[in-house]
């Protein structure tokens, strides 16, 4: 037997004997040995200078002994022959990450007697070199077409550093069969440092530069590098070339050809990199190849009209209508408002060249760079979920990033955080960077501290592929390996096509105000298109008359829908999949459909809810609830809101209507409400109740339900599950907030997406956002959820009053989103249902309680979850414990969790002439339900109260819908606010002052006057 010192000791002297130990050698051998001499940070970060792994081969050793299959086949012939008393320092063999997946045993040739160690020492010598040039090689790598950079090469680079001279250059130097992988050596047992050298340059510093010795994983390194050290560079066949060329044509000319229509025009052009219409060409032909049937794509504003034309493509006509002023329009009351040509989506089906199918959408966006991002994912997961698509090989996901903007915006790191979460996953999506080198105005050593644009990728251990742009061939090459990775792993993978941008910005831009030399480089440049035809015509891969016929036909094309488009009339149904066929228009008329559920199925579901599953330790305090909700299904009373919304989800579950519900701990609930999944309190294995229902009530049709706690992300979650709901409108997908306040983390999605999209985009979406909300003296965070920031996002006019009979269908249609705060658990049901059961699609925010989650008067009986639909307003609820009608002075507005402080308030002081009336929905706002209760008290004056501070809260909003209602009902417009006073914070910290101030304002809301200090 041996220990791991006495191999390194041995290691080390018989190195040193020889005299040929470098100085990275040594280095190496010492901090295996325990000496851990002080290294740069420069050589902490590179790992195969780093040796202080002993205690890793030490327990690979332990392993090898129990087992001599645990461990890597090199390993194994390692130990093996040291066990045989080979020499420590000539028992090395191919190491895990090197050569072949199949270890080289030591041959007598290597460790006989008469064996040299000097063989030893240059064969280990030249591994090193190796192992740098895979992990550094991108370093040197011609990636810039300008050539603007300046590279210096690494010292690891250099074979001066493994004590390799000039004069070693053309000695032989033995590796034996397999030591080094034979794309170096042609397979031979020896190799020379020269040649060597040659393929590594070749392969690792190319037009191509590879990152992928950050991946944990040894298949994947191993199938990288069998992608890419192969023993000669592979040919394209002249056939692929013209494919090629005809596929860069046509993005070059698409460019020239706008420029030449619309010289005035913003376009966001990719000239500059025309070879990524090729490049994405090709790794959409690959995918579909290797099953890939739908393919959704997110992408800024850059290339966006040439991928559209090219990749997508969206008939010419349209686009061309789009840039002579053509607008997607309902015509009516109602109309949207379109957006700029460069932001607009679409959906197509094309066939590849080899005659397979694909759909391809491509997601519309702001400008607000990778917002998208998350969308894509969500929408992804959800064509997987919709086709059954368990494999994840189906549906893929592609998206464009600019390089600032992918190493500036934070949205992508959340995004990508997203990619290995159970309910997250979509299996890998490729990411292709369009690397202009240049932000607006900013070059990348001002907007960025990392080394490449890419290195957010390294912290999911994906690799990145950079790519010359100028290098169409190339392009095409990692944009296929791409492909094929993402398939063969279902991980993400970067492509990183290094380019530039022809113009400014965009195209009326002047960028030579910052960039002066990069644009007198770029002026110079001979266009991409020139370079590969030129190069097509030298070989004679194509004639000059081929190619200019080539491009008379695409000019001919382009001139052809432009003329068509002249006249082309825009078709909203071209921007509705088919999954909303049915589906009503704001113009149209909906059905708002019933709510409402029977006694015998509010029973049955209830059953399910509160019957634990045998042999399953439930928590006892879940023990305890699950009892209560027994006996709530007894009585029929006493229906809380967790099991109102149970309510809400198994029926519509068994309706076949897909219930989703994420964010930050939902299967729990923030405040230990929900338990929608049960932890066994032994085993730790979960249990959730709603998805045994098609089960326990025999209905095989029933839709799947999921509850998922979320990453700590609020922007990505968020985005992810409205992308979710864009997919199918059969569905009720919810983002729950931790708390309300944490959603303004993601504001983008709320502002440019969810308020705007439908308005923008022609798309509907019946996201569920739950923000839970209320004052309970808490403190600054976690009281508001910042509703008046949702109001201020609707769209409806305060001075318009629909007709009575219309009033609820027509604004719910007409609307951009609702905005709900409901003051009991049935309400509550029923908004959930509604969003559902109706036939078109809205989002939704509800303020959502926490105080009121285990306050019993706010509870339901069973019998109200039988009501035919959702109540908009709540009038008077104890009439007979008040003066009547005409006796009451004041009648109080309020909604969500304020008016049961206020009926205690007026309970607790017996006043007989207040009426409280609840809005549970501020956003459709209830004109007609508002103006009736204004004139059944005709008498009273009019109070709004609110615990929100009167900048905050619905004050604002609510103030001219109401004014508007006195002047419908001719009564003159008189409305007070009650509440607390204005405040840049949206609650006190004191939970004394917080007291006083609530018994301030119910004072006043109910009196006028303010109670005692």
């Amino acid at each position: 037997m041996f220990t791991l010192k006495q191999v390194i000791n041995k290691s080390i002297q018989t190195s040193m004997k020889n005299g040929v130990m470098s100085s990275a050698v040594k280095r190496s051998f010492s901090t295996l040995g325990g000496i851990n001499q002080p290294k740069s940070r420069k050589e902490l970060s590179e790992s195969f200078l780093d040796g202080t792994s002993s205690t890793y081969v030490e327990d690979m050793f332990a392993n090898w002994v129990k087992d001599p299959k645990s461990v890597h086949p090199s390993w194994a012939s390692f130990f093996e022959s040291s066990e045989r008393g080979v020499p420590a320092g000539e028992a090395f063999m191919s190491p895990p990450t090197l050569g072949s997946s199949v270890a080289t045993k030591a041959t007598p040739s290597t460790y006989t007697s008469s064996g040299s160690p000097k063989q030893v020492s240059d064969s280990m010598r030249l591994l090193l070199l190796v192992r740098a040039y895979q992990v550094r090689g991108h370093a040197l790598a011609n990636l810039d077409p300008l050539g603007l950079e300046v590279k210096e090469e690494p010292a690891e680079l250099n074979p001066a550093k493994y004590g390799f001279t000039e004069a070693d250059m053309d000695k032989p130097i033995f590796v034996g069969e397999g030591l080094i992988s034979g794309f170096l050596t042609n397979k031979q047992p020896e190799t020379t440092l020269r040649q060597v050298l040659k393929r590594l340059k070749e392969t690792y510093c190319g037009d191509i530069g590879i990152e992928y010795m950050h991946i944990q994983d040894r298949e994947m390194c191993d199938w990288i590098r069998d992608k890419f050290e192969t023993s000669q560079p592979v040919e394209i066949p002249d056939k692929e070339k013209i494919k090629i060329l005809e596929r860069l044509s046509w993005a070059d000319q698409f460019e020239g050809f706008l420029g030449l229509k619309y010289r005035a025009t913003r376009r966001f052009g990719l000239d500059g990199c025309e070879s990524l219409i090729p490049g994405m060409k090709a790794m959409i032909d690959t995918a579909t190849e290797d099953g890939v049937e739908s393919i959704v794509l997110g992408m800024p504003h850059r290339g966006r009209l040439n991928v559209l034309a090219n990749v997508v493509r969206k008939p010419l006509p349209a686009i061309f209508n789009e840039f002579n002023g053509g607008v997607i329009s309902i015509e009516g009351e109602y109309s949207a408002t379109g957006d700029v040509k460069y932001h607009l989506g679409t959906s197509y089906d094309r066939v590849t060249s080899s005659g397979k199918k694909v759909h391809l959408s491509l997601v519309a966006n702001p400008s607000h760079l990778e917002a998208v991002n998350p969308l894509v994912e969500g929408k992804v997961r959800a064509k997987q979920h919709y086709s059954k698509d368990t494999e994840q090989k189906k549906s893929m996901a592609v998206q464009l990033h600019g390089d600032a903007s992918v190493a500036g915006q934070g949205v992508v790191y959340e995004t990508l955080h997203l990619s290995n979460l159970d309910n997250y996953s979509t299996g890998g999506t490729v990411h292709i960077v369009v690397n202009n080198q240049i932000g607006f105005t900013t070059n990348p050593k001002y907007s960025r501290s990392s080394k490449y644009c890419t290195d957010v990728a390294k912290t999911i251990d994906i690799p990145v592929f950079h790519v010359n742009g100028d290098n169409v061939e190339a392009v095409v090459k990692v944009c296929k390996i791409a492909a094929e990775w993402r398939q063969k792993f279902k991980k993400d993978v970067f492509v990183d096509i290094v380019c530039y941008r022809k113009h400014g910005h965009n195209e009326t831009d002047q960028p030579k105000f910052t960039q002066p030399i990069m644009y007198d480089k770029i002026a110079k440049q001979q266009p991409i298109i020139e370079k590969y035809s030129n190069k097509l015509i030298a070989d004679k891969v194509i004639t000059q008359e081929q190619y200019l016929q080539m491009k008379n036909i695409i000019h001919e094309s382009y001139e052809k829908g432009y003329q068509d488009g002249m006249k082309h009339v825009p078709n909203a149904e071209d921007w509705l999949e088919s999954r909303w066929e049915g589906f009503k228009s704001p113009i149209e008329l909906g059905n708002p459909g019933r709510t409402g559920i029977d006694q015998e199925l509010l029973q049955k579901i209830g059953k399910v809810l509160y019957t634990e599953p045998s042999g399953f330790e439930v928590h006892s305090t879940i023990k305890r609830l699950l009892k209560e909700k027994k006996d709530m299904f007894d009585k029929g009373t006493g229906f809380d809101w967790a099991t109102a919304e149970a309510l809400a989800f198994g029926s519509l579950l068994l309706e076949g209507n897909h219930v989703r519900l994420s964010g930050q701990d939902v299967e729990r609930g923030t405040f230990s409400h929900r338990h929608a999944v049960w932890h066994d309190q032994k085993t730790d294995q979960t249990y959730a109740p709603l998805t045994k229902l098609a089960a326990a009530l025999g209905k095989k049709d029933a839709a799947e339900f999921v509850a998922s706690n979320s990453s700590l992300s609020e922007f990505a979650v968020l985005g992810f599950e409205l992308g979710y709901s864009l997919e199918n409108p059969d569905a009720l997908i919810l983002w729950e907030a931790q708390f309300g306040d944490f959603s303004n983390g993601a504001q983008v999605i709320i502002d440019q997406f969810i308020s705007s999209g439908e308005q923008k985009w022609m798309r509907q979406s019946g996201l569920t956002m739950l923000l839970p909300h209320g004052y309970d003296g808490a403190g600054p965070e976690h009281s508001s959820c910042r509703i008046e920031r949702y109001l201020q996002l609707c769209d409806s006019d305060p001075n318009k009053i629909p007709p009575k009979e219309e009033a609820e269908r027509k604004q719910s249609q007409h609307c951009n989103m609702q905005v709900l705060n409901c003051s009991t658990p049935v309400n509550y049901f029923h908004a959930l249902r509604r969003q559902v059961v109706r036939d078109f699609r809205k989002p939704l925010v509800i303020a959502t309680p926490k105080y009121l989650l285990r306050y019993e008067k706010s509870f339901s009986t069973a019998k109200e979850f039988s009501n035919d639909s959702f109540t908009r307003l709540y009038p008077e609820a104890f009439p007979d414990q008040i003066n009547k009608p005409e006796k009451i002075n004041r009648i109080v507005f309020c909604t969500g969790q304020v008016y049961y402080n206020l009926i205690a308030s007026r309970e607790s002081n017996n006043i007989k002439d207040v009426a409280i009336v609840r809005v549970e929905q501020l956003h459709p706002f209830p004109f007609d339900l508002v103006a009736e209760q204004l004139q059944h008290y005709p008498n009273a004056k009019a109070i709004w109260c609110q615990e929100e501070p009167m900048n905050m809260g619905y004050w604002n909003h609510i103030y001219p819908y109401f004014i508007s209602t006195f002047k419908h009902i001719n009564r003159q417009a008189d409305i007070t606010y009650t509440g607390r006073p204005s405040s840049a914070s949206p609650a006190v910290a004191s939970h004394t002052l917080h007291k006083l101030q609530l018994e301030n304002f119910l004072s006043n809301a109910l009196t006028g006057q303010v109670g005692s200090k």
